[in-house]
């Protein structure tokens, strides 16, 4: 029995033996369970790389189309009208997050549409396309309206006043008898849907208007500017040839056109008075230039001063202007339009 005894020191001895290989083995187990991890989570970092193209080496590129855009300066009342078109043609570059207008110019043919949009295009932030949708495929039904406009405010339609991928505000002219009073629910919900600003530009004296309608359908056919007609013109000389035309007015149907005039612009008010609008008339316009400040401030640009190369073809007192002009003048005297004559705009 005591053979089988041990001795206290014989059994430290023994221990102390065994624990240095035990500890070595403990040590190593651990090392080689770190190392896997290390290693696993590399490999997991460079699969990641590889999946979304990043070189970790190089400066990442941010695509600036489609970044959100916030402007705090923007008023609450006024973000349904602040825009950021993303144009499919072109890309607006660093001029993505740079708001823009929408615009309307609603207006009736003679009426200085023309003139007022050069001078709204020579402004270097604003684009106004022209009559878009004097063709009559372009507003055979609403659809076809809808998908013009689309193009024009997402900055997609391509004229010659198109400006740069910077443009603040984006518009047309549209025409009474191109479709507007035609479609004129679903348009005044489309612009109050997309938030397009309205601007009516009208005469006043409608007497004049219907001058310069008369003289223009005859140069169309007559062409007195050396075989070529031209609705605007540019030069004093161009301006005195047309005006030599001095068209006689239809004394019996007069007063009905003169009428239903007015009671087309009063429809074109009350149609779209939903929208956000401002009324401008053309005689104003050219007595007081203040009046362009005013559309400028309507559509918040920087204000710049306005310029147009046009010149006035029918720039005389109407009775120089009307080829039966004293039979004119007694037809509406006593009546609501004889006002078109005795406080005639000298311009």
């Amino acid at each position: 029995m005591e053979a089988l005894r041990l001795k206290p020191q014989e059994l430290v001895t023994k221990s102390s033996r065994r624990s240095p290989l035990i500890l070595r083995m403990v040590i190593l187990l651990f090392s080689m369970i770190c190392g896997l991890y290390i290693f696993s989570f590399c490999v997991d970092q460079t699969n990641l790389f590889t999946q979304i193209n990043i070189n970790p080496l190089r400066i990442q590129t941010i695509d600036r189309r489609n970044r959100p855009c916030r402007n705090t300066s923007i008023q609450e009342h006024d973000i349904p009208f602040v825009h950021f078109p993303n144009p499919r043609t072109f890309s607006r570059e660093e001029c993505a997050c740079n708001p823009v207008r929408y615009f309307a110019i609603i207006s009736m043919q003679r009426s200085g549409s023309g003139w007022f949009e050069t001078l709204l295009n020579s402004h270097m932030n604003l684009s106004s396309n022209g009559e878009i949708f004097g063709p009559r495929n372009r507003r055979n039904n609403v659809s076809v309206i809808f998908d013009t406009l689309d193009r024009v405010y997402n900055l997609d339609w391509l004229s010659s006043s198109a400006k740069n991928e910077c443009s603040a505000a984006v518009g047309f002219k549209w025409m009474l008898n191109q479709g507007l009073m035609e479609f004129h629910e679903d348009i005044a919900d489309y612009f109050n849907r997309r938030g397009v600003n309205v601007i009516f530009l009208f005469r006043r004296n409608i007497l004049r208007r219907m001058v310069s309608l008369i003289a223009n359908a005859y140069d169309k056919d007559a062409k007195l500017l050396n075989g070529t007609h031209k609705s605007h013109v540019h030069s004093p000389h161009e301006a005195q040839v047309l005006a030599k035309y001095k068209p006689a007015l239809n004394v019996t149907v007069l007063v009905s056109h003169l009428r239903g005039t007015e009671q087309m612009v009063a429809r074109a008010l009350e149609r779209f008075k939903s929208t956000r609008h401002i009324v401008l008339y053309y005689e104003d316009i050219v007595a007081n230039q203040t009046k362009l400040v005013d559309v400028q401030e309507f559509l918040k640009l920087p204000r710049r001063n306005l310029t147009s190369l046009q010149v006035k073809i029918h720039s005389g007192p109407l009775q120089t202007q009307i080829d039966n002009f004293e039979d004119v003048r007694k037809l509406l005297k006593g009546t609501s339009y004889e006002k078109y004559i005795s406080t005639d705009y000298i311009l």
